[in-house]
């Protein structure tokens, strides 16, 4: 598939698949980006999903991207220890690129299945169907956060601390205010003046 820029016109590759519910069940068409999405299917040895739009989808993505900055880290609050924030961290990036998954068409409970808890899956996906957002520090970030839940300090009691590659926490929370503010920029969801502080890295 031909390489376009963040503004392609994702809305106008949307409106290929925004098919209603009536017609969904009868349709033969093709996402724009299938071809995309079957090497990620192969790459991960994931069932293939057939995206749809749908009213459902789009509140449910708003709820994520808003429920994203609920657990934004600030590396400023003492509590927050490496595997903490980094833990954190790893629940906004996944649920920020659920916004933008869930947008475009992805079943929620294929995501669940099939991409779970693997941030760098997730931005993947999220590459592959329009997100534009392929910053190299963040595809390294998402390596790092993958799967989120090896950071939970609950779940290292008795292991040893994965590594977290050099990242410091303001630049984890730049990389994140940049992600969030794509998904923003692609889905057009209307942040609160919070969720602009926290994006643009000034709260």
């Amino acid at each position: 598939m031909p390489s376009m820029g963040p503004d392609t016109s994702r809305r106008a590759l949307l409106s290929a698949i925004a098919i209603t519910p009536a017609i969904a069940a009868t349709s033969s068409a093709i996402s724009p980006w299938q071809a995309d999405l079957d090497i990620l299917h192969r790459r991960f040895d994931n069932q293939p999903v057939k995206l749809v739009r749908s009213r459902e989808g789009r509140e449910m993505s708003l709820f994520r991207y808003q429920n994203a900055h609920s657990f934004f880290p600030d590396p400023r609050k003492p509590f927050y220890d490496q595997r903490d924030f980094l833990y954190f961290a790893g629940i906004t990036a996944q649920l920020g690129l659920s916004a933008h998954l869930l947008d475009v068409g992805f079943p929620d409970d294929w995501c669940a299945r099939h991409i779970g808890l693997r941030v760098a899956n997730a931005l993947a996906y999220a590459n592959a169907t329009g997100f534009g957002h392929d910053s190299p520090r963040m595809l390294r970030l998402a390596r790092v956060l993958t799967p989120y839940w090896k950071w939970n300090p609950a779940k290292l009691r008795d292991r040893r601390q994965p590594s977290s590659w050099g990242f410091e926490p303001e630049e984890v929370t730049a990389l994140l205010g940049a992600m969030l503010r794509q998904v923003r920029h692609v889905t057009g969801h209307l942040p609160d003046r919070d969720m602009l502080l926290r994006e643009d890295g000034c709260e």
